[in-house]
């Protein structure tokens, strides 16, 4: 078995070359087997953008086929939206992506007939995991067309077509799925689109690393053809990413907070990572905070909804939001959604700001949000940022001297990485990524510049050990 194949953050992932044949057609198997009896006998499959997806959707169908059931092709589509057809249909779905992280890797995402798979369904799939690799032919049935139409009439009235009425919003539309689509949404509300940088090859954007070189072509992009904002997500969709007509990033966090407004929260369930001005922000009637990855928030927005009648949304560090149960807005019930979804709160920001008559960068600076920065530490192999989080956990007098050259440490948290408090204010976060070799640094400053400041000094720092 690969040492690089394991169920991350949200889903299994690895090296595209390990995942491709055999170990595809094992976990899909052993997927099959965990759950022991398929109503209606249906399995939807879908994809994104990257060259080794087709093959691995492929590899998926045989097992389906080998195990008695018949595989629904949903085609290329963003992850929520093969979610979304696939839990109307009362079947279970495997969608073939490797989100945000490199080329070179893909996934697995697997999902119940009630939506994504847990933590427990997680160590399910391991334990019925075999060396035996399905054989036989993969024909699946072609449902792209259907299963695509029903995620564009999901949200294809949500706004008024004269929402976004006057708004010039650039549409970056890399590899992602979700491109051509969010094209769609914002012109029948009004806005005039530019389409940028259409790739045919695939792109890994990561929509919380705002120092990559990916983003540079930003401000031309708004010089040029005059933006109020350029939308995009990651390459399966299910992550947004916003920039104002100034250049500047809207941290998913703040996305969240203002769409699960837009929606009426009564109740949001958020990770640990995002910002402290949630809490404080007075919206919501109570804030539960998790560990990062989205089956913990979904953990938590299913204890949220047991006990309390109002809407219950969830939505993580990235901006990625949730739907725990129906909500009605402006006319239009959106059913649950217990899955990342890009496309709602990148029209639920844009509808507020037009509605209020400001601009992006205005609606943020009216909001009580501590300064905050984010970024990654690529290629850290797992047992470095590991041993590294450790000593700073454990190792007597570590941390107060790591920390000493930007404050002294008041505080930690340890719900999910290690959050560490200083007197000054501030916080610096570490944390493994669960999805690929990198390890995270998130930061709350009293300030911009000293956000700006302890992001930078955190990065070096923690370089200078896991390298």
């Amino acid at each position: 078995m690969s040492d690089s194949l394991k169920f991350g953050t949200s889903g299994l992932r690895g090296l595209a070359t390990e995942l491709t044949g055999g170990a595809a057609r094992r976990y899909t198997a052993a997927f099959l087997a965990h759950l022991g009896t398929v109503p209606g006998g249906r399995v939807y499959l879908g994809r994104d953008l990257r060259a080794s997806s087709p093959a691995i959707s492929d590899d998926c169908a045989v097992a389906i086929r080998a195990a008695g059931l018949e595989p629904v092709d949903c085609g290329v589509l963003p992850t929520p939206a093969l979610a979304l057809h696939a839990m109307a249909n009362g079947a279970p779905a495997i969608m073939v992506t490797g989100s945000h992280i490199p080329a070179d890797r893909n996934g697995l995402k697997f999902y119940v007939a009630a939506g994504e798979i847990t933590k427990s369904d997680e160590a399910g799939i391991s334990a019925a995991l075999t060396d035996a690799v399905p054989q036989g032919e993969g024909r699946a049935v072609d449902e792209s067309a259907l299963a695509g139409d029903r995620y564009r009439q999901r949200y294809r009235e949500l706004l008024d077509t004269k929402a976004l009425s006057g708004w010039r919003i650039g549409v970056f539309e890399h590899s992602s799925v979700a491109r051509d689509l969010l094209v769609s949404f914002l012109t029948r509300a009004g806005a005039e689109v530019i389409r940028l940088d259409r790739s045919e090859t695939f792109v890994a954007v990561d929509t919380e690393a705002f120092s990559d070189a990916l983003f540079e072509p930003r401000f031309g992009w708004i010089d040029q053809h005059k933006l109020d904002a350029i939308v995009s997500t990651d390459g399966d969709g299910d992550r947004p990413l916003l920039i104002d007509g100034t250049g500047e990033f809207v941290r998913g966090d703040v996305l969240g907070m203002l769409a699960a407004r837009f929606l009426g929260a009564d109740r949001v369930v958020t990770p640990v990572t995002s910002n402290s001005a949630i809490e404080g922000v007075g919206w919501f009637g109570r804030v539960d905070r998790t560990r990062v990855g989205s089956p913990f928030v979904i953990a938590g927005m299913e204890a949220a909804a047991a006990g309390s009648p109002g809407a219950v949304v969830g939505f993580e560090a990235n901006g990625g939001l949730l739907l725990g149960n129906d909500v009605s807005i402006n006319g239009k019930v959106l059913t649950a959604l217990p899955t990342r979804d890009a496309v709602l709160p990148i029209l639920a920001v844009l509808a507020t700001a037009a509605k209020l008559g400001a601009s992006l960068a205005g609606l943020v600076k009216t909001l009580p949000v501590r300064a905050a920065m984010a970024d990654r530490l690529a290629h850290v192999a797992s047992e470095r940022s590991s041993a590294f989080l450790k000593d700073l956990a454990e190792t007597e007098g570590y941390a107060a001297r790591f920390f000493a050259p930007v404050g002294e440490v008041e505080s930690l948290s340890a719900i999910d990485g290690l959050r560490f408090g200083l007197k000054s204010g501030d916080t610096v976060h570490y944390r493994a990524s669960g999805n690929a070799p990198e390890l995270r640094c998130y930061v709350e400053g009293v300030t911009p510049e000293r956000a700006k400041e302890l992001l930078g000094w955190g990065l070096a720092a923690a370089g200078a050990v896991v390298r």
